[in-house]
């Protein structure tokens, strides 16, 4: 297989899509740079890069954190001399009906999917700057564009993802450097690991949604990869995500409804 030869950074590369991502590369000959807080998953992803064939170094890196993020793009510099793709992947599952979140619940929940990604681009945006070249692609969520009720902290924090997406890539246009964000509904991964919030019935009404996707977290970053290389800005893996939102589009209400149903029946189940 041909190699690409592209240098990628990965956060929250220790499990999930990330893990997937970095295999999906790793079979491109992609030199890859592992960022993830768990340092055993770190290990087993960089493990099976090197069964397909990579070549990975990690480094334990809470997103939260501006100065980890600082020293990972550091260390990209120094074994890469640059960065081609940044993929800001690292995020949490969080639920519970408005009124039972606590601010803690919400610091969490922006904190990682939101400021995170900010934290992440910010980190990395020297480098890409002084190129004149690369890609970003942060992951964003179907939860950006359909707001689920019971997860209005993760709705928003996606939402400003997708935000901070396209105001980067009306940005970063003109100086040659990419942007895609990609907005997969539930799939099939261990994001409930990482589950904060007061609300059980939340957490099994999301387990209901990953076990009944029809794909996988292989198929998305197989999707990532190849709508991203074609320089697709808004990436959305699902077939059911893309016509609910092209039926949002058409008429709101529609939607809206349904919402109206979903809310009532989670009351119902106090």
């Amino acid at each position: 297989m041909q190699s690409t030869g592209q240098r990628v950074v990965i956060t929250g590369a220790g499990s999930g899509l990330g893990r997937e991502l970095a295999l999906r590369y790793a079979r491109e000959g992609a030199r890859l740079a592992l960022a993830d807080i768990n340092d055993d998953g770190l290990k087993e992803t960089r493990q099976l890069v090197a069964d397909a064939g990579g070549w990975s170094f990690s480094q334990r890196c809470d997103v939260r954190d501006f100065s980890q993020l600082a020293a990972l793009a550091q260390s990209c510099e120094e074994r890469f001399g640059g960065v081609d793709v940044l993929i800001n992947n690292a995020g949490v599952a969080s639920g519970g009906m408005f009124w039972d979140l606590s601010l803690e619940d919400w610091d969490f929940q922006i904190g990682i999917n939101l400021i995170g990604v900010v934290k992440g681009c910010k980190a990395f945006m020297p480098l890409l700057l002084a190129q004149g070249n690369g890609r970003i692609i942060n992951i964003a969520s179907m939860a950006a564009h359909i707001q689920t009720p019971g997860m209005s902290n993760y709705n928003v924090a996606k939402a400003g993802v997708v935000a901070l997406s396209e105001s980067l890539l009306a940005e970063l246009q003109p100086l040659g450097i990419k942007v895609s964000v990609v907005c997969p509904s539930f799939f099939q991964t261990n994001l409930l690991d990482s589950y904060h919030g007061p609300d059980h019935q939340s957490k099994n009404d999301m387990a209901k949604l990953l076990e009944s996707s029809p794909i996988s977290a292989a198929d998305v970053a197989d999707i990532t990869y190849r709508e991203s290389e074609a320089d697709r800005f808004m990436i959305l893996p699902h077939e059911r995500g893309r016509l609910a939102l092209e039926q949002k589009r058409a008429d709101p209400q529609v939607i809206y409804q349904e919402m109206f149903k979903l809310a009532a029946r989670r009351l119902q189940q106090g």
